[in-house]
């Protein structure tokens, strides 16, 4: 059991404010097509964060940018209902972050990487937005299990 100290919480809170800031980037490239460097570095022209989560972010992007067409293939997959571009900028863009570090990145606990993706679409997305991406993100963790 892992004991909260105020180092947790601080790394904690950083870390979801890197998640805020890397799909503030996201979305901004999805939404118009800007270049990934420049949205990444005025984003973080506004912020004050520690060097690592700098890193962060730039890998959370990248990693998503990279791996993009697997990515939405996932989404396709487990939300067959929904076209990947019929689903709000915002909702895909949170799927593609937690798919990202779900089943590529594999350092991120996948429960953390949920409940992160759940609170991002509670604060950006729609009224029924976390639920949605909580039910898809479930059922693709059971992906990560296997790999």
């Amino acid at each position: 059991m892992q004991v909260l100290t105020r180092d947790n919480e601080k790394m904690k809170g950083s870390r979801r404010k890197a998640r805020v800031v890397a799909f503030q980037a996201l979305f901004e490239i999805d939404a118009v097509d800007h270049d990934p460097e420049k949205v990444i570095s005025g984003l973080l022209a506004s912020e004050k964060l520690a060097e690592d989560n700098i890193s962060f972010i730039r890998e959370l992007v990248s990693g998503v940018l990279v791996n993009e067409t697997e990515i939405d293939n996932y989404i396709k997959e487990y939300a067959p209902a929904w076209p990947i571009q019929q689903l709000s900028v915002a909702d895909r863009n949170i799927m593609r972050l937690a798919i990202f570090e779900i089943m590529f990145d594999n350092v991120t606990p996948v429960k953390v990487a949920i409940d992160e993706a759940v609170e991002l679409a509670k604060s950006f997305g729609g009224d029924h937005s976390s639920k949605f991406i909580n039910g898809v993100l479930g059922s693709i963790s059971s992906l990560a299990a296997k790999k």
